[in-house]
């Protein structure tokens, strides 16, 4: 394949220790101590769609909002990819413990939440986009495999993209499956290159060699573990330290290799 190549114009970040990507770079340089963000606040919703929103719904559109807020750019212009390697777990522990009790119960309210594109479903209606978007799932490589259909809707289309990564943690019998102890979630705004905005352009070439363990200090590490849309920080981290390398992984036996270039 040939390197495929994106400028980086915007990115956001919310983890259990770090409620933006400033934040990560201040911390991971020493500078800040990290923070405790409880509940995304997603602004971008209006506030009664915030109340009635689940925790991957607000999660999704924080971190959306966040990438499109240092980008500049208009979200109803932004085609949009959104990966989640599980959904809203909650909800799926809830519908199948409902089913299997009391059916007749079952609440119209979760079950349209439980569909693995209810995040883009509000990004879109909440900022009038109606550019193409897509859901995509891969399990832990949801990242990887995120990151490759934006690049290639950049390289065939020449147009900006929103790629949005999360997962929440797991509950009932689905934590003994997915071993999602956390939430998670991380977004770029991708635009062909040069960009005029951008903090770096990555270069995407993929290769047969899957990605090894970073060597992280903690709690990063912990935070891979505990959620696979944690796998951003694979090019997150090297952002935040402005490196020419990072590696991830687009699919369970082909690895990604990123380049990256920053502006002087």
């Amino acid at each position: 394949m040939s390197t495929l190549y994106a400028a980086i114009e915007g990115i956001g970040l919310w983890a259990p220790q770090a409620t933006g990507f400033d934040e990560l770079a201040r911390w991971l340089a020493g500078s800040a101590a990290p923070s405790s963000g409880v509940r995304p606040p997603a602004a971008v919703l209006p506030a009664n769609e915030r109340r009635r929103a689940p925790e991957s719904v607000l999660l999704a559109v924080e971190v959306a909002g966040q990438a499109l807020a240092m980008s500049g750019r208009d979200a109803a212009e932004l085609a949009c990819v959104f990966t989640s390697s599980h959904g809203d777990q909650g909800i799926t522990d809830y519908l199948c413990t409902t089913l299997a009790k009391t059916p007749a119960e079952l609440s119209p309210t979760k079950f349209h939440n439980s569909v693995h594109n209810a995040p883009a479903g509000y990004w879109t209606i909440a900022t009038g986009c109606h550019a193409a978007s897509s859901a995509v799932c891969a399990h832990r490589q949801s990242f990887g495999a995120g990151l490759l259909e934006a690049a290639s809707l950049i390289a065939a289309e020449r147009r900006p993209v929103l790629l949005v990564c999360s997962d929440v943690a797991s509950s009932g019998p689905l934590s003994e499956v997915t071993g999602c102890t956390l939430a998670f979630g991380a977004a770029l705004v991708l635009a062909p290159p040069p960009g005029s905005q951008a903090l770096a352009t990555l270069g995407l070439t993929l290769t047969p060699e899957p990605s090894s363990p970073p060597s992280w200090p903690e709690p990063l590490p912990a935070w891979l573990a505990g959620n696979p849309s944690a796998e951003a920080l694979r090019l997150l981290v090297p952002l935040a330290r402005r490196e020419p390398l990072a590696r991830a992984d687009a699919a369970a036996s082909l690895g990604l290799r990123m380049d990256l270039e920053y502006p002087a």
